[in-house]
């Protein structure tokens, strides 16, 4: 009987971690937040730069929240002006996976920016998946009380933004190791790779640079996390 007991507890365990190895997830981290924009309230997840600018749409069974322009804002620092941060925890270590698209019109460069690491409107990380790469994109970038530069050594290939095609994204970082890994489609080679510790602590978001977008299935896994209500772009407004 005793040694049934063992084989079935290594049987489970081996499966567990099978299930880890599958889901690549650091053990004891879980799920803290999850949208698919199925509901119209979700939107109150979210603090924007400009909530005007940003909507939840529908295309057929398909719900997402989209950037549809410019949003008026002006930022402390030269740095990104479209943001939609989700309001409600403050992460340190996350791994962050999420469905994207770019909208622009095909004559135009697209690009996506993932937030993160921010405490406040001067003070965080956004790495910017662009389609053509220089000194100020593709890259993670960092706004410190100055405007923004890059965190890692410049890159020379620009990110593939399909016409009409959502893209899967995933952001992993350990802020022990200072590891940040960008991955765009394929989940085993990342397309940024850094190492900074500048920022530790912070509200994650979405948006662009200049230009338009789509966001849905958003999920984040951390081994825990903060609950705090963000005041970050609400306070910039009031301030206007």
């Amino acid at each position: 009987m005793q040694v049934r007991k063992i084989i079935l507890w290594i049987f489970l365990l081996l499966l567990s971690n099978k299930f880890l190895k599958a889901q690549d997830l650091p053990l004891g981290w879980v799920i803290h937040y999850e949208q698919d924009f199925s509901s119209s309230s979700a939107i109150n997840d979210f603090e924007f730069t400009d909530p005007a600018v940003w909507q939840i749409q529908r295309s057929g069974n398909n719900s997402y929240l989209e950037l549809t322009g410019q949003s008026d804002y002006t930022p402390p620092y030269r740095s990104p002006c479209n943001i939609a941060l989700i309001s409600g925890e403050i992460f340190g270590d996350f791994i962050l996976e999420a469905m994207l698209k770019q909208s622009v019109k095909e004559d135009e460069q697209g690009d996506m920016i993932i937030v993160f690491a921010m405490k406040d409107s001067s003070h965080f990380y956004y790495a910017h998946l662009d389609a053509n790469p220089n000194a100020t994109t593709r890259n993670v970038f960092s706004v410190n009380e100055a405007p923004r530069l890059p965190a890692g050594d410049p890159l020379t290939k620009g990110i593939i933004w399909e016409k009409d095609k959502w893209h899967k994204i995933r952001l992993e970082r350990d802020i022990v190791r200072g590891s940040i890994k960008v991955f765009f489609d394929n989940m085993q080679k990342p397309v940024i790779q850094i190492v900074d510790r500048t920022h530790i602590l912070g509200y994650i978001g979405f948006g662009s640079y200049e230009g338009t977008g789509q966001v849905d299935n958003i999920k984040i896994w951390a081994p825990t996390s903060i609950e705090k209500k963000a005041e970050i772009f609400n306070e910039a407004i009031k301030d206007q």
